[in-house]
C-alpha cells in the first residue's frame, strides 16, 4: 500500500537527527559484546564544496553500519572500509566524480583520503552516549589510527582511552586543544600536531540555542534566522528569566540582548562571568558607551567587556530586521568557527568549515 502524502491537518514526524541514531548504535554495538567498532573518519579532503564537518561512519566486522560521510557520496570506499577497520587501522583513497557528486547533492566533484580504525567497545558507549544525548564530544586518534581518545562532558573533562602509545603528556596536551577547539562553539574536524605527534580530532557540539531578550521585529526575524539554519531559538523579556538561561549556557549557546534597559546589565555581568557562549547586545553606539560605562562601575575590566559582541552583528549595510538577523548569525557562524568575517575572494584560507 503507498502511504500517502501528510496532509496539513496531519502531524508529521520529527526528522530523526542522525548524530543521535550513530550514538544509538554506538551504544547498541558495544553492549551486544562487539570488542571492537571500526569508525571511518576524513583525514584530508579536496574539493566537494562546503561539507560539514564531523562526518563519522561507523560500522561492525558484520558489516552493520550507521552514519554517513559526505551524503553517501563515498559508500563504495567507505563502507567496506568500516567494516575492514573494526579489526586493524588503514586509510583509503575516494574519489567521486562530478557527476556522482552533484547526484548526491554535494557541489562538486573531489576527493578524500579516508581513516578507519577500531573503537574499543568502552570507548563506542562514552562516545555514542555524548551523541545520543545531545552532549559535547571529541574523538581524537592518531593519525595512523593505532590509538584513540574519547573526550566526553560539558568541558570535555571525561576521558577514556588514550593516545600515549605515544609520548608521555600526550592525552593532557591533545585535551586541552580539543577544549581549545571547543570554546569556538562549534563541530570541527582538524589535523593538529600535538608535541610531535599528529592527531587527528573530531569535535561535536551540540544545535547552538538562540536566547533572544527582548521584543520587536529584529527578534521575530532573528528566530526566523535561527530556525531555518536548524538552531534552537526562544524569546524572554523578564531578567529573572534571562539570568536563568545564561546561567545553564553552553558553549554552543547564544543570547542576543535587544532591551535596553539597564536592569539587563546584570544578565551580561552572569554571561561574563559564566564564560560561556556568544553575548551580543544591540543598539546605537550612545546606547553600547552607556551600556560600557555601567559595567566597568559594576567591577567588569575592560578584558571582560571585550568578550561581549556589541553592536551586534557584522557591518553588511543591514537596513530592515531580516537583514540585521542574517549580520548578527553572520557574526555567530564566524565567531563559532574562528574566522574573521573577509569576502571569500579576498581570502586565501580553506573554503568552507
Amino acid at each position: 500500500m503507498t502511504a500517502s502524502a501528510p496532509s496539513s491537518d496531519r502531524p508529521t514526524s520529527p526528522t530523526p537527527d542522525p548524530r543521535r541514531e550513530l550514538g544509538a548504535a554506538l551504544r547498541r554495538w558495544a553492549a551486544g559484546g562487539a570488542g571492537s567498532i571500526g569508525v571511518v573518519r576524513v583525514l584530508d579532503r579536496h574539493g566537494f564544496g562546503t561539507v560539514e564537518s564531523g562526518q563519522l561512519l561507523a560500522g561492525t566486522a558484520d558489516g552493520e553500519t550507521a552514519g554517513l560521510l559526505y551524503l553517501g557520496a563515498l559508500d563504495d570506499a567507505a563502507v567496506p572500509l568500516a567494516s575492514a577497520a573494526a579489526g586493524l587501522p588503514q586509510t583509503r583513497a575516494a574519489h567521486v566524480a562530478e557527476s556522482a557528486a552533484l547526484q548526491a547533492g554535494l557541489a562538486c566533484a573531489g576527493g578524500a583520503t579516508l581513516l578507519g580504525h577500531p573503537l574499543p567497545a568502552a570507548l563506542a558507549e562514552a562516545l555514542g552516549a555524548a551523541l545520543e544525548e545531545a552532549r559535547p564530544a571529541a574523538l581524537l586518534s592518531t593519525v595512523d589510527g593505532a590509538a584513540a581518545l574519547v573526550l566526553t562532558g560539558p568541558d570535555l573533562e571525561e576521558a577514556h582511552g588514550t593516545l600515549e602509545d605515544g609520548p608521555p603528556g600526550l592525552d593532557a596536551e591533545a585535551a586541552r586543544v580539543a577544549r581549545e577547539l571547543l570554546r569556538r562553539g562549534a563541530t570541527v574536524t582538524e589535523r593538529r600536531t600535538v608535541g610531535d605527534t599528529e592527531v587527528l580530532v573530531d569535535l561535536w557540539v551540540p544545535v547552538p540555542s538562540v536566547l533572544v531578550v527582548g521584543s520587536g521585529a529584529i527578534g521575530e526575524a532573528l528566530l526566523a534566522q535561527a530556525a531555518l539554519l536548524g538552531w534552537a531559538g526562544r524569546a524572554v523579556t523578564e531578567l529573572d528569566e534571562a539570568r536563568a538561561a545564561v546561567q545553564a549556557f553552553t558553549e554552543a549557546d547564544v543570547v542576543v540582548l535587544l532591551d535596553h534597559a539597564p536592569r539587563f546589565d546584570a544578565m551580561l555581568v552572569d554571561g561574563i562571568r559564566r564564560g560561556r557562549g556568544f553575548l551580543g547586545a544591540l543598539g546605537s553606539r550612545r546606547t553600547q558607551a552607556a551600556r560600557r560605562e555601567r559595567l566597568l562601575r559594576a567591577g567588569l575590566t575592560e578584558e571582560e567587556l571585550a568578550t561581549v559582541h556589541g553592536p551586534v552583528g557584522l557591518d553588511l549595510g543591514a537596513r530592515t530586521p531580516a537583514e540585521t538577523a542574517v549580520s548578527i548569525v553572520a557574526e555567530v557562524i564566524a565567531a563559532r568557527s574562528g574566522r574573521a568575517a573577509q569576502a571569500l575572494g579576498a581570502s586565501e584560507g580553506k573554503i568552507g568549515g
